[in-house]
C-alpha cells in the first residue's frame, strides 16, 4: 500500500499536468467541505435561536437531555458545540468551539435541586479539561447548587461554575453564555483555565 502511494505520490509530481488537476481538485473539495460546515452551523443556529428552556423543564430531564440541552443553549450562542457525553467521556459532556476560535469543555451536573455538586467534579475537570480536550474555557453545569469547597477550588483552577440561578437567566434566554462567563475575545489570561495540579 505504502509503494502504491509513493508511486502514485511520484506521478502526481512528476507529471505537472496530472498534479495541477488534482491539487484544484483537492483545493476545491476542502472548499466546499468548509463552506458546507459553516452552513450546517448556520441552520443548526437559526434552529435553535429562540430556544428557552425553563428551570422546571429542565428539572424533569433526564442526565443524557440535559447534556443535549447544554449543547443546544451553545449553539444557540453560536457555539460550535458536540455532545461528547457518555461513559469513560473523562469528564466532558459537552464541546465546543466559540466564534473567537477557543475550545470550551462543559461538565453536566443533573441532578435533584435540594443537591450540590462537590469538590470531586471539580478536580476531575480539572484533571482533563485541558490536558485530554484541549479546552481554554472549562465550565460546569447544574441545576442544583455548589458545595463551598467545590466553589473554592473552581476560583483557584478558574473553572466556571453554572448554578441554578445562572442556568436559569441562560436558559431563559436573558444572557448568553460568553456574556454569563464574561469571555472576551481573545480571552484574557485570568479567564484561561489554571492547570494547577490537585494536592493530593
Amino acid at each position: 500500500m505504502i509503494r502504491g502511494l509513493r508511486i502514485a505520490v511520484d506521478l502526481i509530481l512528476g507529471r505537472w499536468y496530472i498534479g495541477v488537476p488534482v491539487g484544484i481538485g483537492v483545493l476545491v473539495a476542502i472548499t466546499v467541505w468548509a463552506r458546507w460546515g459553516v452552513a450546517a452551523l448556520r441552520r443548526r443556529a437559526d434552529r435553535l435561536h429562540g430556544v428557552r428552556l425553563t428551570l422546571p423543564t429542565l428539572d424533569v430531564m433526564s442526565h443524557m437531555a440535559f447534556e443535549w440541552a447544554v449543547r443546544d443553549l451553545m449553539v444557540r450562542d453560536g457555539i460550535a458545540a458536540r455532545h461528547v457525553g457518555q461513559r469513560g467521556d473523562k469528564a466532558a459532556d459537552v464541546i465546543g468551539r466559540d466564534p473567537g476560535g477557543y475550545v470550551i469543555v462543559a461538565q453536566c451536573k443533573h441532578t435533584t435541586t435540594a443537591a450540590k455538586v462537590g469538590a470531586r467534579v471539580i478536580y476531575e475537570v480539572n484533571g482533563t479539561a485541558h490536558p485530554v480536550h484541549g479546552a481554554d474555557v472549562a465550565v460546569v453545569v447544574t441545576n442544583g447548587s455548589f458545595t463551598r469547597d467545590a466553589r473554592r477550588i473552581a476560583d483557584d483552577f478558574r473553572i466556571h461554575l453554572i448554578g441554578r440561578e445562572e442556568l436559569r437567566r441562560w436558559a431563559g434566554g436573558a444572557v448568553s453564555l460568553q456574556g454569563l462567563l464574561g469571555l472576551t475575545t481573545p480571552l484574557r489570561r485570568w479567564q484561561r483555565l489554571r492547570p494547577v495540579p490537585p494536592p493530593f
